[in-house]
């Protein structure tokens, strides 16, 4: 009698080339994330700033390309698409291609907008995008009219509580609205909100005399304090600006949970292999962790946070969370 293994070689054959099968389709998945990864980027990547150009942001971004083109070799292309509060360019990378060519330039407008734009923004910011990256941060301050009688954080809040006040934004919903709802939120108080289309117009304004106060983008009121025609009260970082040394960050004021940070980062189509997202996240957090590039950043007003895709994930979903409930509390709403 011949062996079993000798008498049917024809199902033998056909169950090796079975087990065959099911082992190449197990590891499909993992070669096609590899194959995504080969020879990749073969053509320039299109790296969309939802602002429009010389904007913080834009800025930030550019720096970025920069620094990927020497330290990579790869060829980041910014294309600013500007309009409906970031979310036209949001929802462009949102239905791009999920092949690493398409990122979006993200701030903590988009953390507001899950919740200010939900269902109306043409995207889900966590199911059709994924985190890529995250860059730096800029700080909010707290500025008055340099000829204003508050000299405090302290100050303000009573004189808020003592008579009306107005405080000037960049706009609905956007990081010093939201700073401004968070403050009054924690004091109690309320301030009559006067927004604007953009932050150079309400700080011409509190120069002018116009208004009381504005929880300001850090670099964009900078160069006022410095001139002598804001006096600014308060910082929202957890340590004081070396640039403005004797500026008390929020928690020596008094407000330790006013700490906000308008962060910027990258992210890209929903779908895109693992091994790329590693890829694209882990070159861009090697860049912004050189010191050279840590230094232009802070030249510019920004805090470096280089994080790769798990970590600014993680943090993109608590700030997600955080100003959801912060929105919903104090009824912001958008025109």
């Amino acid at each position: 009698m011949r062996n079993d293994r000798h008498a049917c070689p024809d199902a033998q054959r056909r169950k090796t080339l079975g087990l065959l099968g099911a082992g190449a389709l197990a590891l499909a998945p993992l070669t096609r994330g590899l194959a995504a990864t080969q020879g990749w980027p073969q053509r320039p990547i299109s790296y969309i700033v939802p602002f429009s150009p010389g904007g913080l942001t834009d800025v930030a971004a550019r720096q970025v390309s920069q620094a990927l083109a020497t330290g990579e070799g790869w060829n980041v292309v910014v294309e600013n698409k500007p309009g409906g509060s970031a979310n036209i360019g949001a929802s462009l990378v949102a239905r791009a291609n999920a092949d690493g060519y398409s990122w979006l330039a993200i701030t903590m407008t988009h953390a507001a907008n899950a919740t200010l734009f939900a269902g109306k923004a043409g995207y889900d910011l966590k199911k059709d995008l994924v985190p890529l990256a995250g860059l730096a941060s800029s700080a909010m301050m707290v500025v008055v009219n340099a000829k204003s009688p508050i000299r405090s954080l302290a100050e303000l809040t009573a004189a808020a509580k003592a008579k009306s006040l107005s405080a000037g934004s960049s706009g609905n919903g956007t990081p010093p609205h939201l700073t401004l709802a968070l403050y009054q939120k924690l004091t109690g108080t309320s301030l009559l909100h006067v927004p604007y289309k953009g932050g150079a117009p309400s700080l011409t304004d509190l120069i002018g005399g116009q208004l009381d106060v504005i929880f300001s983008n850090y670099p964009e009121s900078l160069p006022h304090v410095k001139s002598g025609a804001l006096r600014a009260l308060a910082i929202s970082t957890k340590e004081r600006s070396p640039d403005l040394p004797d500026v008390p960050t929020v928690g020596e004021a008094g407000l330790p949970d006013l700490i906000v940070e308008n962060f910027t980062g990258v992210l890209g189509p929903a779908g895109m292999p693992d091994e790329l997202v590693l890829r694209i996240g882990g070159a861009i957090e090697k860049q912004v962790s050189q010191p050279a590039m840590q230094q232009s950043l802070q030249r510019l007003g920004f805090i470096p946070r280089p994080r790769g895709p798990v970590a600014f994930k993680q943090y993109l979903d608590s700030e997600v969370d955080r100003w959801g409930k912060i929105i919903r509390e104090a009824k912001i709403q958008v025109g």
